[in-house]
């Protein structure tokens, strides 16, 4: 996991594995299959390890905005911990590939998608509340939200500090949508004239 996530899909070696792992690359191939497979088994043990924090941060939110607020915190977080490469697995293990690996990009967009359900249910969750105003586009948030978690990503993998991805989260919850305005249900009286 760690290889593909520092080196990407393309530039690890089936060599680079078996060094990795202390297995003979025939270990490797009667194990897994091939590469491929073992990188779909690393990004689901990723995906069930260190990236479920995001959907969990998003969940965990008293508000929807709260669970914003806690995805860009935790994304700060994560993404420039010292002990794991920097940036996300998801976005930058695979961020563009040939054609014949096509079918690994699908299924890295699928798990991403599955990831921008959870954020746009808790935003749905929002409107509900009226914490958002309805005629909020919210399939445009989430694609707002998601693209500047990518960019805190690549800033990462290129050295930004913890508090510089801090600031790009604060920043992009500016767009977040105001409430709706609530109509008086009762009018007021009329001042009386002398």
């Amino acid at each position: 996991m760690m290889l593909f996530w520092n080196r990407g899909f393309e530039q690890t070696s089936v060599d680079d594995l078996a060094s990795a792992m202390d297995i003979r690359t025939s270990s490797l191939y009667s194990s897994f299959g091939d590469k491929e497979t073992l990188f779909l088994e690393a990004v689901e043990y990723y995906q069930n390890g260190r990236g479920s924090v995001y959907d969990a941060a998003v969940l965990a939110g008293k508000t929807a905005r709260e669970g914003v607020e806690n995805l860009f915190r935790v994304t700060a977080i994560e993404r420039t911990r010292k002990d794991q490469p920097s940036g996300c697995m998801l976005c930058l293990a695979l961020p563009t590939c040939s054609p014949k690996y096509e079918h690994l990009q699908k299924e890295l967009d699928r798990l991403r998608d599955l990831s921008d359900t959870v954020l746009l249910k808790r935003l749905e969750e929002g409107v509900q509340s009226g914490e958002i105003a309805p005629a909020t586009d919210l399939a445009l948030l989430v694609d707002f939200f998601r693209t500047t978690l990518w960019g805190m990503s690549l800033k990462a993998r290129a050295g930004a500090s913890r508090e510089t991805l801090m600031d790009i989260g604060k920043m992009a919850l500016q767009a977040w949508p105001s409430p709706p305005l609530h109509k008086r249900t009762k009018k007021r009286p009329l001042p009386s004239t002398v």
